[in-house]
């Protein structure tokens, strides 16, 4: 049995390095620089009008409440699907980032992000015009319905849309059980038991097998009593929790940073000459250190805001928006927040703390990951350092948890039909309960491949139908941004569907 799974690990680790290696990470970036340009650099000319129609109206009931009890609102498709996207890559993803890449690495995080948006926006947009409604009267959207009425629409393309969306669906429901639950749950039982070992002095605690299932038993429990609610009940819980634990984040992250203020421009400074390096470049070998660095950045990055893999779009186009591109303009939002925002203070956190090698972010200590960021918040806040990481992280992968139990139900919906969805329900929440008690770290691994195989089908469908998020791109700035009011709406793929929030427009401005 150990030597069926070190095959299977040897194998997916062969997997893993294409799957998330240079050449589909060119894949990811080079869609999202596709987007940009077609798009007329839209997340730049376009920021002002973005910031306005989304974090400006979070105090209007138009968009943090829904009418339709089928539908959620676009602010809570938004905290569910940030719920999912920021978690411990916030933090351990990038402290890793950091000692593998250099703080370099920081920059290039940002460049896939920036970049990244786009490749969000366009997801969105495609998938609120491809969405339909389910048996029980609820949208459904996603990559699946895109490639399989989208590019599958296209002249002999049919039964390859079909192929990819099933592909798609699978490798979402195996992603969500590894990356979306173990690797979550199995981060929630290291951190608060560590902690318990910490406070206590008992060092048996951080490895204790009741403490494991009593951390799991509680998770299950509280879990089962979101996810059974459905959508509603998901995003109503993200909705309190997110804005929570992102505020409680960013403003324990920024009291750091100012506490190290004298830090601040050389971190910075770091991250600018190792994006380049300048240095290694006059010692010949400049092309290796700042390919590592871009690699490293890339990679976290889009792991972080999972722009590209076609995950948050199913959340996305549950809300009740009628217009493709408000709920895209949603989406870049999503990556700025999680990326720009989140990413950034960790990593300011972590090379003003003392923590690092300011030149080449080697660990002082030796630790990574997830010890490295408690590490660096420890350094400022001293014992309380832990205890900020470990309900940081809780809040993290808990909402992560939650999030990803969505995607799998709809990935699920698509393959097996809306009344089969308790089934995985029930799986779901059983392998939350298995993760912290068993060895998940192979689990994981694959699971890691699959999330990151999700994104060859989805950016498959977001290039061939580009042409189509262009034209409802132009659309809505003819209409909305310039006032050419002849121009017809365009809405939705289906006729019915295109007419009926035609008149939910007219009705209602959105």
């Amino acid at each position: 049995m150990n030597d069926f799974a070190t095959v299977v690990s040897e194998v997916n680790s062969s997997v893993n390095d294409v799957v998330w290696g240079v050449p589909a990470l060119t894949l990811l970036i080079g869609t999202g620089v596709l987007m940009t340009v077609l798009t007329g650099f839209f997340q730049f000319t376009r920021f002002g009008h973005m910031l306005k129609k989304t974090i400006g109206r979070l105090f209007a009931k138009k968009v943090t409440r829904s009418s339709d009890k089928n539908s959620i609102s676009q602010f809570q498709a938004l905290c569910t699907a940030l719920s999912a996207t920021i978690g411990t890559g916030n933090i351990a993803g990038v402290a890793y980032a950091i000692t593998m890449g250099g703080p370099g690495a920081v920059f290039w995080m940002w460049i896939a992000a920036i970049v990244g948006m786009m490749t969000n926006y366009s997801e969105n947009v495609l998938g609120i015009f491809f969405r339909r409604r389910n048996s029980e009267k609820e949208w459904s959207g996603g990559a699946m319905y895109y490639l399989r009425d989208g590019l599958g629409s296209r002249k002999h393309c049919k039964t390859i849309g079909k192929v990819l969306a099933f592909l798609f669906c699978i490798f979402t429901i195996l992603a969500s059980f590894g990356i979306g639950n173990m690797g979550q749950i199995s981060t929630i039982r290291e951190s608060v038991l560590t902690v318990a070992a910490d406070l206590s002095g008992n060092a048996e605690y951080a490895t204790s097998q009741v403490g494991s299932l009593i951390v799991g038993s509680i998770l299950m429990i509280v879990a089962f009593l979101v996810i059974i609610g459905g959508l509603k009940r998901i995003a109503e819980t993200n909705e309190k929790i997110v804005p929570f634990m992102a505020v409680f984040y960013i403003l324990g992250s920024i009291v750091i940073v100012v506490m190290n203020a004298d830090r601040l421009l050389p971190a910075l400074g770091s991250i600018f000459r190792g994006a380049f390096n300048f240095q290694a470049a006059a010692g010949g070998v400049g092309g290796a250190v700042i390919a590592k660095a871009m690699t490293w950045g890339f990679k976290r990055g889009v792991f972080s805001n999972e722009a590209g893999l076609g995950s948050s779009v199913m959340v996305h186009s549950t809300s009740d928006v009628k217009e493709p591109v408000t709920q895209g303009l949603w989406g870049i939002f999503e990556v700025f927040v999680d990326t720009i925002i989140v990413c950034t203070l960790t990593a300011l956190v972590i090379l003003t703390s003392g923590v690092v090698d300011i030149d080449t972010g080697s660990s002082l200590s030796g630790v990574t990951k997830l010890g490295l960021a408690t590490e660096a918040f420890s350094e400022s806040f001293g014992s309380f350092g832990g205890i900020f990481i470990a309900a940081a992280v809780t809040l993290f992968a808990f909402s992560t948890c939650l999030g990803w139990s969505f995607y799998g139900k709809k990935a699920w919906e698509y393959l097996f039909g809306t009344k089969s969805t308790i089934i995985y329900k029930v799986i779901f929440l059983a392998a939350i309960l298995a993760s912290s008690i068993l060895d998940t770290a192979l689990a994981i691994d694959l699971s890691d491949t699959f999330n990151g195989l999700m994104a060859i089908p989805n950016l498959i469908g977001v290039v061939a139908l580009c042409g189509l998020v262009r034209k409802i791109t132009k659309n809505y700035v003819d209409r909305r941004i310039k006032g050419i009011t002849e121009v017809k709406p365009m809405l939705s793929a289906i006729p019915e569907i295109q007419a009926e929030q035609e008149m939910k427009l007219a009705e209602n401005d959105e």
